[in-house]
């Protein structure tokens, strides 16, 4: 059973996109749990300190879900909820990929599958250098794993012992043109990343108790790690869920009163 928090995030996101007519809403869904696991529990953040210099960094790679995390943010007190409305308005902080004037609580401009990784490695040897408390943690698709770049990130971190380094991984099991496993061979994907020198945790990407285990055992790994999430695309949603055309589609405003309906919310 979801949280009322998972619940009330994943209608805003379904009401958002039907009102903003913005898509990847079956990407975002997938991913709520995950979120609300690290914003809620694991993060050292502070709202009302965004930029505070011993913060943990979430860095969004799988940048086509930027309503996802900027979804997460509102709740978790960084901006109003209503301005939520405002998602990929021209002009608006609420880019449909963050950009470079993102409202604060956003790390990292993202869009581009792939970089995020990279990025984050750079950014936790810093941290390491300079003997810096700040914990890095990535999510990722799995159709993002397509990207070499991530593999290059990988072996690169592994070697530098990041062990204030955490990639995350959305294996909902579908990308923009089918399904992740036909197109690219990513299973065994924990023994993946094992082999790239990670330490690598598979769990249920919905599972509260599971997600919070894995990453407290995260907290005490001396190398880099992977937490492979088990999600399902469009999870909350019967009619969406492991359905690829909600990489695209936009819930009318009848799909939204069953939504809200089948989310057990009033």
């Amino acid at each position: 059973m979801q949280s009322q928090l998972s619940a009330n995030i994943r209608y805003t996101l379904c009401e958002v996109s039907s009102k903003t007519k913005t898509p990847h809403l079956g990407s975002c869904l997938s991913g709520v749990d995950i979120l609300v696991a690290l914003y809620w529990h694991v993060l050292n953040i502070n709202p009302d300190q965004p930029t505070k210099d011993d913060r943990d960094f979430f860095l969004l790679s799988k940048g086509h879900a930027a309503n996802l995390l900027y979804t997460t943010l509102a709740y978790r007190g960084f901006f109003p909820i209503d301005s939520l409305y405002q998602h990929g308005a021209t002009g608006s902080q609420f880019e449909e990929h963050p950009g470079i004037n993102a409202p604060l609580g956003v790390e990292n401009v993202s869009g581009s599958l792939g970089h995020a990784l990279s990025l984050a490695t750079g950014m936790a040897l810093t941290c390491k250098i300079q003997n810096r408390p700040n914990q890095f943690y990535v999510l990722m698709g799995d159709g993002e794993l397509n990207e070499g770049t991530v593999w290059e990130a990988a072996m690169f971190a592994a070697g530098q012992k990041l062990d204030n380094l955490v990639a995350i991984v959305d294996f909902n099991k579908l990308q923009g043109t089918g399904e992740s496993c036909d197109i690219m061979h990513l299973e065994k994907l924990e023994d993946k990343w094992s082999a790239f020198g990670w330490h690598s945790i598979r769990v249920d990407g919905h599972c509260q108790t599971s997600l919070l285990a894995a990453f407290e055992q995260a907290k005490h790994s001396n190398r880099p790690v992977c937490i492979v999430a088990d999600t399902i695309k469009g999870k909350g949603i019967s009619f969406m869920e492991n359905d690829n055309n909600w990489h695209y589609r936009i819930p009318t405003s009848d799909e939204l009163i069953t939504i809200k309906e089948e989310l057990g919310l009033s």
